[in-house]
C-alpha cells in the first residue's frame, strides 16, 4: 500500500502552532468570564468547567511548546531529537484530567448531599456562550495534526469541555425552570466522568509509547512471520517495533539468510516489505548468513520466526547459529 510523508515539516508545525494559539486565546477569554459567572451564581458546574478550562489552557500551552521542541533536529546525546516531548505533554495532560476529574466527582457528590442555591439563568447563559466558544476552539485544534498524541491530548481536553458545557446548559435550564438545584451537582459529575475517561485514554496511549510497546495496528508476530516467509530467509528474531513519537514507528530485526543468498539484496527486500505493507520507514536490519554449528546470538530476545514452520517458538537463550555477512 502507498504511504505519503509530509517533508515540509516546518510548514506543518507552523500551521499547528497557529491553530493551537487561536484556540488558546479563545479559551483564555472564556475561562475568565466563566470563573466570574461561577462565583456570582454559586454554580459548581461552572466552576468545574472553568477549572477544566484552566487545564485546557495549560494543555494548549504545553502542546504549542512541545510542537516547537519536537521540531528541533537531533544532536548530541538526543539522538531522536526531542520528539518524545509530545508524549510527555500528553502524559501530563492525561494525569491532570484524572486528578481534576476525581476532585470534581468528590465535590459533586458533596453537593448532591448538601445542595447549594444556584442562579440557574446565569448558569444557562454562560454555558450557552461556552458551547459556542468551545465549538470554535474545537474546530481550530481539529485543523492541526491530530495524528500527534500531543495535539490529540489538547483536543480531548477541549472536546470534554464542550460536552461539559452542554451538560451545564441542561442543568442551568432545569434549575431556572424548576428550581432543582441538584441538577448543578449532576452536571458537575458528568464533567468529572468525561475528564476521567479522557484522562485515562491519554495516559494509557502515552504510556504505551514510553514503554515502547508495538504501536496500535502492528503485530510483531505477524510481521516476523512475513519476514521469515521471504525467499532466502531462514530466520527472523530480535524483532522490536516501537514508536519514536506519535505516527513515527521504528523497527529493528536480526535476520538469517541462506549461505548462498545475497545479504544486501535480502535487506533491500525486507526494507521494501516493511515500507510498502506497514509504512515503517525507520528500520535497523541486521542480515547474516545462516551456518549450522556456529554460535551467533548468546541471548536472543522474544520470538523466533523460521521459514517452513507454521508455529512460532520462544527462544530460551540457547543461542542461534550463523556467521556475519561479509561483502
Amino acid at each position: 500500500m502507498a504511504h505519503d510523508h509530509d517533508h515540509a515539516h516546518g510548514v506543518g508545525e507552523s500551521s499547528d502552532r497557529t491553530w493551537l494559539f487561536a484556540a488558546l486565546c479563545l479559551l483564555l477569554l472564556l475561562m475568565a468570564a466563566e470563573a466570574a459567572a461561577g462565583l456570582l451564581s454559586g454554580s459548581l458546574a461552572l466552576l468545574s468547567d472553568a477549572a477544566h478550562m484552566l487545564t485546557d489552557v495549560a494543555s494548549l500551552g504545553l502542546a504549542i511548546m512541545a510542537v516547537k521542541l519536537a521540531a528541533r533536529p537531533a544532536r548530541g546525546a538526543m539522538t531522536y531529537g526531542l520528539r518524545r516531548v509530545e508524549i510527555l505533554s500528553a502524559q501530563i495532560n492525561g494525569a491532570t484530567l484524572l486528578i481534576l476529574g476525581g476532585w470534581f466527582a468528590y465535590e459533586g457528590v458533596q453537593r448532591l448531599l448538601r445542595p447549594h442555591q444556584v442562579e440557574g439563568k446565569l448558569v444557562l447563559v454562560t454555558a450557552l456562550v461556552g458551547v459556542v466558544v468551545n465549538l470554535a476552539a474545537t474546530m481550530c485544534v481539529n485543523k492541526a495534526n491530530r495524528a500527534s498524541l500531543n495535539i490529540e491530548g489538547a483536543f480531548q481536553h477541549i472536546l470534554a469541555d464542550l460536552y461539559a458545557f452542554i451538560a451545564t446548559v441542561v442543568a442551568g435550564l432545569v434549575i431556572w425552570l424548576t428550581g432543582f438545584s441538584r441538577a448543578d451537582a449532576l452536571a458537575a459529575l458528568v464533567v468529572a466522568g468525561l475528564m476521567l475517561t479522557s484522562g485515562w485514554t491519554l495516559v494509557r496511549a502515552a504510556s504505551r509509547v514510553l514503554l515502547e510497546a508495538a504501536p496500535n495496528g502492528f503485530s510483531p508476530d505477524a510481521i516476523g512471520a512475513e519476514l521469515a516467509a521471504l525467499p532466502g530467509v531462514v530466520e527472523a528474531h530480535d524483532l522490536h517495533i516501537w514508536e519514536i513519537s506519535s505516527g513515527h514507528p521504528a523497527l529493528s530485526v536480526h535476520v538469517l539468510v541462506d549461505e548462498d543468498a545475497d545479504c544486501h539484496e535480502r535487506r533491500v527486500a525486507i526494507k521494501q516489505l516493511l515500507w510498502e505493507e506497514h509504512g515503517v520507514e525507520h528500520t535497523t536490519i541486521q542480515v547474516d548468513h545462516f551456518a549450522a554449528g556456529e554460535e551467533h546470538c548468546h541471548e536472543p530476545h522474544g520470538l523466533v520466526h523460521r521459514s517452513g514452520r507454521d508455529e512460532i517458538r520462544v527462544i530460551e537463550h540457547t543461542g542461534t547459529h550463523g556467521h556475519h555477512c561479509r561483502g
